[in-house]
């Protein structure tokens, strides 16, 4: 059946002004300090924390005499630690954690810098008020609750259980150390015989660089107690595992045939670049569509060939998608992409000798095809992850696909690509009896699928008919348009710290319950039909699970970079999750929970939804999408560092059109896409403004606003007072998710549903920015930067008779042909 969706996306670019921007304004209280009581007790726990420090001084040949010491500090919740930060005494906060007691810090104070704090809590305890008549120093000690010795675990930001508590466990450390103290931490290493890594094994961020170095527990604390070059504490073990349901032979006969009714593409089309185990190209379905000269390897040795069947059965999922169908029909096709490889796993499993770096291991086979096809544009697709270790912070390997995304990996300049990356959840255990299953939300997704400039796609399954002999009387374990009963989530994630992640889930494959309702397995006619590396014996393997979402929805997007190639990746990634709507399971589920915080976890399941490839790349009379391409600069540096600009949509609503269906229900969705430069050392793993280089926002506006109004309550620059103009509004009740919902990643998506006539007026649309490393911490260069970012927002009918495509068309074309230049 033809498609409806044949209409071009309505292209709003031109139809934006840019304005002055202040932020949005607001505050907040804290609890009034006893100054006296509280600078005398904080003034006596840090002397005491000096003298533990002292006293754990160890007098070590190897190295020079300690110049300083770390404290333990404990903050208000939510304070930023910047605020402890001395530039001129080299007081410098480090590493910073939350838990329930508040935020801990770990300060490093220079020796000839202590008697300076101490000044600092004596002024504030008994100096002058303030005109304001507040203490001195307030800004800096009013946040302090306690000083406290430092251990080890001040410095340590990773899964407490990983911290070794045996001083003579070795393993690898990941150290993380300001730039300009990487030198000085190969000295310390060097002096202590302790092993680090390479620097092709290492990872640099703006204001960090991450060295594996293998020592047991009691050197790290030498290092820590001795010097001052550690800054934060991390395991280096990335150790990707592959979600594999045991290959079961699967009879077909016609992949030849299929082949031969392919119209295969040639050299210059876009490529879904598989980071893998290798593919075997000798398969008539791959061979084509991979020249040789396209497989790659991380380590020449390994070779490029499939070693473990995974990437050749991924390479045919992102090529063809699920070959059931296709095997049995009789039409030609028409590829529009191609495939790369890049071996990313050795054959055997890595010497445990050797770090395990894939942060770094993934920047260097990124740069591969690239090298080797300059000129041609490609998807990154990568299925692979961290074994049961969760997503919920940034982390090495998710921070170095965040750096390469945005064009701003080691060896990127400034005509370096922005890059798509698709990743995976990971999948659940393949548990074999239902007393062992707690269902998804118990398996949290896997590093790196946090990665926020990324696609992550979980799964979903409509397949729920059995028809393996010998499994009669067997149901599927999840109901048909439910979420996959492979698909990880990210319920248990810390809701304001981590992106909405899966973004996406499409078809992964159910699982079989017996009739007695005891025993799960996986069959069959459950899974999908891709290509396997064993040409000879099983040419066609069955496959399954979030790998097999994962590719699909890689090949998605190469088609629609194929069909667009005016769009950026941050484009390509915004009408793909625009593009997701939600089974009927998924929708019951949502409108069972009307509060909307309670549909946080919803999304945290099933993402935006299942996409649709015609929606993404095309309009219908009663489903149009406006979008946008757009430079913005969110900051500037003038004396101080401050925000610069918002953009202003005028966005061409068919008032009469929404008069005559009056009642009728609309869907107005809106998707703000952008990739951020992370910073993810020190404090990034609990603040998202820290991690982040910039963030964006949207805000429409509402019924009945007037236009200085909109502007008056969206941009502090726009009224008198920086406090928040009105409260909260009842028409944030008609969006899904709400404006609360918004605090990390770097796509935002919300859909407001509601009568027609109460869109009447609403035609402005901010584009704003909010806080970013870029503005508290960089170069003025780096302050005055400019991002891109793309938006889409959909007017949807709920009758396919609607005709909203011709009205908007016909607002726009006389003014695009007069509009020759953006408002500044």
């Amino acid at each position: 059946m033809p498609t409806r969706f044949t209409l071009p996306h309505i292209d709003i670019s031109v139809f934006h002004t840019s304005s002055d921007y202040a932020g949005q304004g607001g505050g907040g209280s804290s609890a009034v300090r006893i100054r006296e009581e509280h600078g005398a007790k904080l003034l006596n726990e840090l002397n005491t924390a000096f003298e533990a420090a002292d006293s754990a001084r160890v007098v070590d040949d190897r190295l020079p005499p300690p110049q300083g010491s770390y404290v333990e500090v404990e903050l208000r919740r939510g304070t930023n630690p910047d605020v402890l930060a001395k530039k001129r005494q080299g007081i410098k906060p480090t590493a910073v954690k939350d838990d329930a007691a508040g935020r801990t810090v770990a300060l490093y104070v220079p020796d000839h810098a202590r008697v300076a704090l101490s000044a600092i809590l004596a002024d504030y305890r008994s100096g002058p008020l303030t005109g304001a008549g507040k203490p001195p120093k307030d800004a800096t000690v009013g946040p302090i609750e306690a000083f406290r010795r430092a251990r080890l675990e001040v410095l340590w930001t990773d899964d407490a259980a990983a911290l070794p508590s045996d001083p003579q466990h070795q393993m690898w450390w990941a150290i993380w150390t300001e730039r300009n103290n990487e030198v000085a931490l190969e000295d310390v290493c060097q002096r202590l015989g302790l092993r680090a890594a390479g620097r092709d094994r290492r990872l640099y961020f703006p204001e960090a660089a991450v060295v594996p170095v293998l020592a047991t527990r009691a050197a790290i604390e030498l290092m820590m107690f001795a010097t001052g070059v550690i800054s934060e504490l991390r395991r280096a073990t990335d150790n990707p595992v592959f979600f594999m349901e045991d290959v079961r032979e699967t009879q077909h006969e016609w992949s030849n045939d299929l082949a031969d009714r392919i119209v295969w593409p040639d050299s210059t089309v876009p490529s879904v670049c598989l980071l893998d185990t290798g593919v075997n190209r000798a398969h008539a379905l791959l061979e084509p569509a991979i020249a040789s000269a396209d497989l790659y390897t991380y380590e020449t040795e390994w070779g490029v060939d499939d070693h473990d069947n995974h990437g050749t059965a991924m390479a045919g999922i992102a090529l063809h998608g699920d070959l059931t169908a296709q095997l049995a029909d009789t039409e030609a096709r028409i590829l529009s992409h191609r495939l790369e490889s890049v071996k990313l796993l050795p054959p055997e499993r890595t010497d445990v000798n050797n770090p395990n770096s894939y942060g770094a291991i993934t920047q260097a086979a990124v740069a591969l095809p690239e090298i080797g096809a300059s000129e041609r544009s490609r998807i990154f697709c990568m299925a692979i992850t961290n074994e049961n270790v969760s997503g919920a912070h940034p982390s090495t390997w998710s921070a170095a696909i965040d750096q390469a995304a945005a064009g701003t990996m080691i060896g990127d300049d400034e005509n370096s690509p922005q890059r798509l990356f698709v990743l995976s959840t990971g999948n659940t255990e393949s548990v074999m009896e239902m007393a062992q299953w707690s269902g998804q939300d118990a398996y949290p997704a896997e590093d790196p699928s946090q990665a926020w400039n990324a696609l992550t796609v979980g799964g979903y399954t409509d397949l729920s008919e059995i028809t393996d002999v010998g499994y009669e009387g067997w149901t599927a374990l999840s109901e048909a348009g439910g979420l996959s009963p492979h698909s990880r989530t990210t319920v248990g994630w810390m809701p304001s710290r981590s992106p909405f992640k899966p973004e996406l889930v499409l078809e992964a494959g159910n699982r079989a319950l017996s009739p007695a309702g005891r025993e799960i397995l996986t069959v069959d006619s459950l899974r999908l039909l891709s290509t396997g590396k064993d040409v000879d014996r099983l040419p066609l393997v069955p496959f399954d699970a979030t790998s097999a979402a994962t590719a699909q929805a890689a090949r998605m997007a190469a088609r629609l970079a194929a069909k667009h190639p005016e769009y950026w990746p941050e484009m390509i990634r915004a009408l793909m999750v625009h593009s997701g709507e939600y089974t009927g399971p998924m929708r019951a589920a949502f409108e069972a929970q009307p509060n909307l915080r309670e549909r946080y976890a919803l999304v945290r399941r099933f993402g935006y939804g299942v996409p649709d490839f015609d929606r993404a790349s095309a309009s219908a009379r009663d489903h149009l999408a406006l979008v946008a391409q757009n430079e913005v600069q969110p900051f500037r540096m003038e004396g101080t560092r401050k925000f610069h600009e918002c953009h202003y949509y005028s966005l061409p609503l068919p008032a009469s059109v929404l008069e005559q269906l009056g009642n009728e229900f609309v869907d107005l969705k809106v998707t703000l896409s952008y990739f951020i430069d992370p910073n993810p050392g020190f404090s990034a793993n609990v603040d998202p403004q820290r991690y982040q280089s910039f963030g964006l926002r949207f805000d429409l506006r509402r019924k009945g606003e007037t236009l200085e109004h909109f502007r008056r309550r969206v941009n502090a620059s726009e009224r008198d007072t920086a406090r928040t103009v009105g409260p909260r509004h009842p028409d944030d009740n008609r969006w899904l998710l709400g404006p609360d919902s918004i605090s990390a990643g770097s796509l935002h998506c919300d859909t407001w549903s509601g009568p027609a006539v109460d869109l009447l007026g609403r035609d402005r649309l901010c584009i704003k920015p909010v806080g970013g490393w870029w503005r508290d911490r960089a170069r003025p260069a780096v302050v005055n930067r400019r991002a891109r970012y793309a938006l889409v927002v959909t007017l949807k009918g709920r009758r396919n008779d609607i005709d909203l495509y011709t009205p908007i068309s016909i607002m726009i074309e006389p003014e695009a042909e007069v509009t020759t230049e953006v408002e500044v």
